[in-house]
């Protein structure tokens, strides 16, 4: 079991390198544009000195011929400027265009290229956030139907192998639910819903499956909202177990239910590693998950603020990240009451 978990980390933890072929591409790009410049500034300066010739070569004429008079070499003169600021102007143009386009490209193609790796960082998390419980169940219960155990020795077996199995539930929910939402195949269940019970029983679900962990719960009675039951559990479950698996397994994890104003409020704390200011939208982006040492040691997929996010927004509520002192963080969560 130990072997199989750290192979499953070892896979999940190697990053893939750029592909040669993305690395031949920019080059190729890079080069091209390098090249369309050059000529650009190559035909500018072409035609200028081509016009510097025509303008030395009717001057020359000009002053062979008896009639000249300066109103003619006034003339010569402002025709050679109008045509310097006429390649001047269209050169100018043809340049912000390519450069317009070029950006364009290269955006696209990086943005492109960044949805790519975080779906390949995410079908690898994916990919051991499924082997871990699965391999946990199987050893458990082979473990049962093979040896003679004791009462408390099975309970205990049983219990682990309940909880991996709500964990891969879990996992399968925020895929499926984040996927209809986005399709918008999801419609939302409007009815009336007692927040505090909601609230305390998705702690007192995490209690059940971590006993060993402390939770302080702080929950106001009759707090009524209009929303979708099962989503608003989801969205509260995902913000407790970003909790537990960023806080240290001896300190507490806060889950508090307040009234603020026509509000109410949802306060999830945790004493982990914390936040950084520019960090604190980013956490709900799609796959996004932070690149400190906490994080890479932890298991995730990057789906559960994003899917707690969208679930609040589209029940017209706010969710925000605050520092707790000394340490970690506190997810809020605002909702509209019925009053």
């Amino acid at each position: 079991m130990t072997c199989l978990t750290l192979e499953i980390k070892n896979n999940y933890f190697t990053m893939p390198r750029k592909p040669k072929k993305m690395q031949r591409m920019f080059i190729l790009y890079w080069f091209l544009l390098g090249y369309i410049i050059a000529a650009l500034i190559f035909w500018f300066l072409t035609l200028n000195n081509q016009n510097m010739q025509m303008s030395i070569l009717k001057k020359t004429n000009l002053s062979a011929s008896a009639a000249a008079d300066k109103t003619a070499l006034q003339k010569i003169e402002n025709d050679e400027q109008r045509k310097i600021n006429q390649y001047a102007g269209e050169g100018a143009t043809f340049f912000l265009v390519i450069m317009a386009g070029a950006i364009f490209f290269y955006r696209s193609v990086k943005r492109q290229l960044k949805i790519s790796q975080e779906q390949q960082n995410f079908m690898m998390a994916v990919t051991h956030e499924l082997k871990t419980p699965i391999a946990v169940a199987k050893l458990n219960l082979e473990t049962i139907q093979k040896r003679k155990l004791d009462d408390a020795q099975q309970s205990r077996l049983l219990h682990n192998t309940l909880t991996e199995t709500n964990r891969l539930d879990d996992l399968c929910n925020n895929m499926l639910i984040s996927s209809q939402i986005e399709a918008g195949g999801y419609r939302l269940v409007k009815e009336e819903i007692d927040l505090g019970k909601l609230v305390y029983k998705c702690a007192a679900d995490f209690e059940a499956r971590y006993p060993q962990r402390i939770m302080e719960k702080n929950i106001e009675k009759d707090i009524l909202i209009t929303g979708d039951y099962m989503l608003l559990q989801i969205a509260i479950n995902n913000l407790l177990d970003n909790a537990l698996k960023y806080s240290p397994r001896d300190i507490p994890v806060g889950i508090q239910l307040q009234q603020k104003s026509t509000a109410a409020q949802i306060l999830v704390s945790d004493s982990g590693p914390g936040i950084a200011d520019a960090d604190k939208k980013k956490v709900f982006d799609k796959f996004y998950r932070l690149g400190n040492e906490a994080t890479k040691t932890a298991r995730g997929t990057g789906l559960g603020l994003y899917l707690a996010r969208k679930i609040i927004i589209n029940h017209g509520g706010k969710i925000f990240i605050q520092n707790n002192v000394p340490d970690g963080s506190i997810y809020t969560i605002e909702l509209n009451m019925i009053v």
